[in-house]
This record gives C-alpha cells, sequence and structure tokens, in this order.
C-alpha cells in the first residue's frame, strides 16, 4: 500500500464512521477506554482511510488496527 492510499481520509464515509464511534462493540469500547485513548502516542477511533473504515488509526506510527 502506498504512503497516499494509506493516509487518504474519505470524507464520503465521515457519517458511518461517527455512527461506528457511537456504536461500539464492547471489544473496542474496552480496547479504547482502557489504553488507547489515554496512550502516549494518538489514536483515532473508526477512521475512514480510501475505500475502508479502520477501528482505530495512529497515523504518527502509520499503524492500523482492525
Amino acid at each position: 500500500m502506498n504512503k497516499s492510499n494509506f493516509t487518504n481520509y474519505n470524507f464520503n464515509l465521515k457519517e458511518n464512521s461517527r455512527k461506528l464511534r457511537q456504536n461500539m462493540t464492547s471489544q473496542e469500547r474496552k480496547l479504547w477506554y482502557n489504553f488507547l485513548k489515554e496512550y502516549k502516542v494518538r489514536f483515532n477511533r473508526q477512521r475512514p482511510i480510501g475505500s475502508y473504515i479502520v477501528d482505530f488509526y495512529c497515523s504518527k506510527a502509520k499503524l492500523l488496527l482492525k
């Protein structure tokens, strides 16, 4: 995957990603509130990238968690 596809924010999926953030699974909620929310490197939840919505994304580390 080249860099432009990796960080390409898809505004067409913005509303769907917002709904997914509001309705996280119990596993996603636990990971976010117990670990990633306060982690020293910033993570985003339900980030639209390309034609996908990834569960967690760290731009600094170029890390996707699905």
